[in-house]
């Protein structure tokens, strides 16, 4: 995989397609770039595809961040080193989090958002910190297994549980840290960039409400619902996640 140093930092990114415009995708609590797998393969002629696996997870060194607003600057100064221009930011869960932040605090660098899977809000189990601490292993079964859509393949929650088992613990566990203390209700009005949210019918951790609250508040969003699709949509309906991204590409260029 290609690597980015971003002020001393070395992040990992896997890259497909080419020209414009640039499509950076940001994984969730735990995860790495492989959340967006069907993504890259899937929308290489419609744009240059980004996916970064933040610092402490995938191929990327570090610790992580405790907080939505470090991981934010992290993603901004991976933009800028990108050296393209505005791209369109698009982030799961966390990494939706992380889209939201830095929409609000340096919109200049992004010429439209994509949140999937997140909230202006995103309160976590309390159990999960309870468990994670004494037994990673349990508290990575507890978040997996709210995760995914009852028509969800065994293989796809399989996936699921070795990807964020494979994070190292204190790196998730800020993760989950990072989005209990994450809330930007207030101020997503704020937000004026051209935005798409897509949401899995069967969320169980961020649901639909959560969705429908961002493209109520967020001037002009749209809103994709996704039948059958729990939290980890992008991976549990590829098909249906590229073509709602694909069609909001093309109304950017239109």
């Amino acid at each position: 995989m290609p690597t980015l140093n971003v002020d001393g930092e070395t992040l990992h990114y896997a890259e497909t397609g080419a020209g414009s415009p640039t499509l950076v995708l940001i994984h969730g609590a735990g995860g790495d770039h492989g959340t967006w797998t069907p993504q890259l393969a899937g929308l290489a002629d419609a744009a240059r595809v980004v996916a970064v696996d933040l610092p402490g997870h995938g191929g990327s060194p570090g610790d992580g961040c405790r907080s939505v607003p470090a991981y934010a600057a992290v993603v901004a100064r991976t933009i800028a080193a990108l050296g393209t221009g505005p791209v369109v930011l698009g982030g799961h869960s966390m990494g939706g989090a992380i889209t939201q932040t830095v929409a609000l605090t340096s919109p200049a660098l992004l010429r439209a958002i994509a949140l999937v899977g997140t909230g202006a809000r995103l309160r976590v189990l309390p159990k999960f910190f309870e468990l994670a601490e004494r037994d990673y292993g349990a508290g990575v079964d507890l978040m997996n297994g709210h995760a995914w859509a009852p028509a969800s393949s065994a293989a796809l929650k399989a996936g699921g549980r070795r990807a964020m088992g494979a994070t190292p613990a204190a790196v998730t566990i800020g993760d989950f840290t990072a989005c209990d203390t994450f809330d930007v209700m207030p101020r997503l009005g704020d937000i004026r960039l051209p935005t798409l949210v897509i949401v899995g019918e069967d969320d169980q951790l961020t649901p639909p409400k959560y969705a429908e609250y961002l493209a109520e508040k967020i001037v002009g969003a749209g809103l994709v619902r996704i039948p059958g699709a729990g939290h980890y949509v992008s991976l549990e309906r590829p098909d249906e996640v590229n073509r709602a991204i694909r069609a909001f590409l093309a109304g950017l260029s239109a």
